[in-house]
């Protein structure tokens, strides 16, 4: 009989059995499953007759005893005639010592809101993460141990620059920065979802980083998961392929806050959007918090099911305005300052703060370029010199207007939906708002005349050419009407 009271997990034979076991999963279930279920673990304790394997993680656990447990075995049988059992048992915790978030001299009010590969890639750097245990066993030294926070890896890596205290506040964003603190900050769910929403650079995905860092900070227990949106359905996708979508439901609907950046990018997707409404609807159930972030209200977004529209204005709705010149003169002041550029000329600050109004991030990365000017070049910054190394970028910013702003100020205008632009409506009160928005597309932008179409629902540059006729001809004998016209053009203008 064989003698089971000596442990042999540390020995090369274990470890060897281990590695041609590992191979033959691999070779039968493939690279993905391989790399999401069986590479997390790790040896424990071994015996001639039983082998003990670690999980990282209670879901991942129960999900190999009961979907690999068995092959595990018979593998390993023909590698040992003598073995009997393989177990999956949690891995004990190990003590981790964090060190502190430190935010590096930079001052951001958003990050890039990356693909998730943020995808919809993410292209979010990471932080610096804690100090990893060290496993006791020679066996198992290999295997990274992630935090509780870090244990999944469904998500999207966290930004360390992108936490509150380098957030600039001011009245285009007090209301969503609030709403994010209250959320980061409340024991029990203060509302679900807080929806944020606003243009491109101006402090949603920081706003996202800064809930998730402060949760992980004051709740290291908490499970939180941020991504894409684009990630989220890459993920979606990919269980789908691999017949794995009882994995995908359980890791999503396990979390304590669920975040979503840029759920706009699933428009379209209704396998992904109906996932996502049950686990939408899961979540809420169970009083999990739910943050999610888009390009526009949820009322105006476009290719979404009306019921997913619906849930998400659920909560709190809140609106990052542009940024007004008062603001962006302080976040350039904080970062001028962050980067010890104590010489920066004010005058220059207060002309990037003029003249660059279209994001943050592209008033962030002109200074970052003089910066790198000045220490590169060994010229000092004048306002001279500030003009020449961001040509490029102050004509940029002189083409202000764009047809999303004058579909949206349109749309207002005339008390219709922003989704109505690009609709099939064909209704005078529908139609004739959107001939205005066409007409002033063509006079106060570069765009061509089937760049135009394609914004209004990808409809032909005939179309079109007929709308800009239109409106002139009614301009021609309607002057309350050509009036409403001018006021419209001064108002995007201004």
């Amino acid at each position: 009989m064989a003698d089971n009271t000596q442990p042999r997990g540390g020995t090369p034979t274990v470890a060897a059995e281990w590695d041609r076991v590992r191979t033959r999963l691999r070779a039968e279930f493939g690279d993905d499953a391989f790399n999401s279920w069986m590479k997390p673990l790790g040896l424990g304790q071994c015996y001639e007759a039983q082998v003990t394997l670690e999980a990282p993680s209670r879901f991942m656990r129960d999900w190999v005893s009961t979907h690999y447990a068995e092959r595990i075995r018979e593998f390993w049988r023909a590698e040992r005639p003598t073995l009997r059992d393989v177990t999956i048992l949690l891995r004990p915790p190990m003590p981790v010592r964090r060190e502190p978030i430190v935010a590096p001299a930079a001052n951001y009010t958003n990050g890039h809101h990356g693909n998730g590969n943020h995808g919809h890639g993410n292209g979010h750097a990471a932080a610096a993460p804690a100090e990893k245990p060290v496993a006791s066993s020679p066996v198992a030294s290999s295997i990274v141990r992630p935090s509780a926070a870090e244990e999944n890896d469904f998500g999207a890596p966290l930004d360390g620059r992108y936490v509150f205290d380098t957030f600039i506040v001011g009245k285009s964003n007090e209301l969503a920065h609030a709403a994010a603190r209250r959320v980061a900050e409340a024991d029990a769910v203060p509302f679900n979802p807080l929806f944020l929403y606003g243009g491109v650079g101006l402090g949603k995905t920081h706003l996202m980083h800064a809930i998730a860092w402060h949760i992980r900070q004051k709740h290291p227990s908490r499970k939180v998961i941020y991504l894409s949106a684009e990630k989220f359905m890459y993920q979606f996708v990919r269980a789908v392929r691999f017949k794995d979508t009882m994995a995908f439901k359980q890791q999503f609907r396990s979390v304590d806050v669920l975040m979503i950046d840029d759920v706009q990018f699933i428009a379209g997707k209704e396998q992904t959007q109906e996932e996502f409404f049950h686990t939408f609807n899961a979540l809420c159930d169970q009083n999990r918090q739910i943050v999610i972030s888009g390009d526009r209200s949820p009322t105006d977004l476009e290719g979404i099911e009306e019921r997913m529209r619906s849930r998400l204005g659920w909560g709190l709705v809140a609106d990052i305005h542009p940024t007004d010149y008062e603001l962006r003169l302080s976040i350039l002041q904080s970062k001028a300052e962050r980067a010890r550029a104590k010489g920066f000329p004010p005058k220059v600050l207060e002309f990037l703060a003029h003249r660059i109004t279209s994001n943050i991030r592209e008033l962030e990365g002109a200074l970052n370029r003089l910066l790198a000017y000045s220490n590169l070049v060994g010229r000092p910054i004048t306002l001279e010199s500030a003009q020449e190394v961001l040509q490029d970028l102050l004509r940029a910013n002189d083409r202000k207007v764009t047809i999303e702003e004058i579909q949206k100020r349109v749309a207002e205008h005339f008390n219709i939906r922003l989704s109505d632009m690009s609709s099939a409506r064909r209704a005078r009160a529908v139609a004739r708002p959107r001939q205005v928005a066409m007409y002033l597309a063509k006079q106060l932008t570069s765009r061509s005349l089937p760049e135009i179409g394609r914004k209004f629902g990808g409809r032909d540059h005939t179309t079109v050419m007929h709308a800009v006729r239109k409106i002139d001809e009614l301009r021609e004998i309607d002057s309350s009407f050509a009036e409403d016209i001018d006021l419209l053009r001064r108002m995007l203008e201004s």
